[in-house]
């Protein structure tokens, strides 16, 4: 059961703020990433992991596994996935069932890829789908699998990216993976070496042609060797950010980075169920993170912030010192949670609301607290909200472990 914590709120914190550890094991345990798709609907349960980081898990982790919290009772943590090889979680829109995938791969020798879909009570697990062999269009077999799933508005389709090559050279492809839950079907729909990082995110919208879109990531100038293993992560100008129809069709630009001075962080998301899409931004001068919202406009190349007709907002002008990198919306896209440094401090939590008006900034900044994280990889903060905006969740490794923490009270 969750432990009350508040011994980590000091004078500087929002008066009213209670803070919990949902995770108490003398063994490390975390959140999933921020964007994952892992709360029902109701904002009353949700997904962590045990013996994992804030990045994934080691497949071979005989202690691994993915856990239903239940705020309703206290916090309770009760095993949703046993098997070996357990990995990229998301929870159906609906809030009724788990997706998952059993990673039984080897880097650039194939193995096997498993779909898996149980009832969050944990009864009617069953298997959607087998990747085992090369997929059409493919250079060698699937391994690798991302560590984060998605899965559409409607709940008919699951994504996930993974390494495509087949151990002869480096630097070979990275592929994007659809699955059609109904018939059990699945799609390569894109591939190269630059889509090594996908994080890819279905459109939460309803809308019959937005929800088949995913928020993709590109990695220009990345280098991995035969197995797929990272040697460099991005170029020069490293990663943009493009939104793709689920079939592979229609390549979009979002207006961040690759000016020479303004570069990705890394992490992206919809600002909940609408079609803008937020990023943070670092800037080498003036040194700053920034987090910038804006819409995918027509393919161009890879211009990035010089896309031609991409209009950007940047949200976190109104903010003091901004330096932000993990960051999540509510289900509305109105309330937004971040970390802050600096990392020597631990950092911070910040709260503000995303205005309607896609001009204007975030102007209700709320300081939050310090979640005494050490800044880690390992570590990292990564905060996200309910559904329902009011409840906050962060890593931390305070106690000298990476637990899970709950924060609330501001409503």
């Amino acid at each position: 059961m969750m432990r009350e914590r508040a011994d980590l709120l000091n004078d500087q914190c929002l008066t009213g703020l209670e803070v919990f550890q949902l995770t108490t094991e003398q063994i490390p345990s975390s959140h999933i990433y921020m964007e994952a798709q892992i709360f029902t609907p109701d904002s009353k349960r949700l997904i962590v992991h045990r013996s994992a980081h804030p990045h994934g898990s080691d497949p071979k982790d005989p202690a691994h596994q993915y856990l239903i919290c239940d705020l309703e009772q206290g916090g309770e943590l009760r095993p949703i996935t046993t098997e070996l090889g357990a990995t990229a979680p998301s929870i159906a829109p609906a809030g009724d069932v788990l997706f998952y995938f059993t990673n039984e791969t080897e880097p650039a020798q194939g193995g096997k890829l498993t779909l898996k879909r149980v009832n969050l009570d944990g009864t009617q697990r069953e298997q959607i789908c087998v990747v085992d062999s090369v997929l059409p269009g493919a250079p060698g077999p699937f391994s690798r699998p991302y560590p984060l799933s998605t899965v559409s508005s409607d709940g008919q389709r699951v994504a996930i990216s993974g390494f495509l090559g087949d151990g002869s050279a480096a630097d070979a492809p990275w592929g994007l993976l659809v699955f059609d839950v109904p018939t059990g079907r699945v799609e390569l729909i894109l591939q190269g070496s630059t889509w090594c990082n996908v994080h890819p995110q279905y459109s939460r919208s309803k809308n019959a042609s937005a929800s088949r879109d995913l928020l993709v990531q590109e990695n220009h100038g990345n280098e991995c060797d035969a197995s797929g293993q990272f040697t460099k992560l991005t170029g020069g100008n490293g990663a943009d950010i493009h939104v793709i129809a689920d079939d592979g069709s229609n390549l979009r630009d979002l207006p961040w980075g690759r000016d020479g001075n303004e570069f990705c962080q890394g992490h992206q998301c919809w600002i909940g169920d609408s079609t803008r899409a937020l990023t943070s931004t670092g800037k080498r001068e003036p040194k700053c993170a920034e987090l910038i919202d804006a819409r995918a406009v027509p393919h161009v190349g890879h211009e990035g912030l010089k896309t031609p007709g991409g209009v950007r907002n940047d949200l976190s002008r109104q903010h003091p010192q901004p330096d932000f990198y993990h960051f999540a919306t509510d289900a509305a896209g109105s309330r937004l949670i971040t970390d802050a440094g600096p990392r020597d401090g631990g950092g911070a939590l910040w709260l503000g609301t995303i205005p309607a008006d896609e001009t204007q900034a975030i102007e209700d900044w709320t300081y939050l607290m310090n979640p005494g994280s050490s800044w880690q990889k390992h570590t990292h903060i990564h905060p996200f909200l309910s559904p329902d905006s009011k409840t906050g969740f962060f890593n931390s490794d305070e106690s000298g472990e990476s637990q899970c923490y709950m924060v609330r009270g501001w409503e």
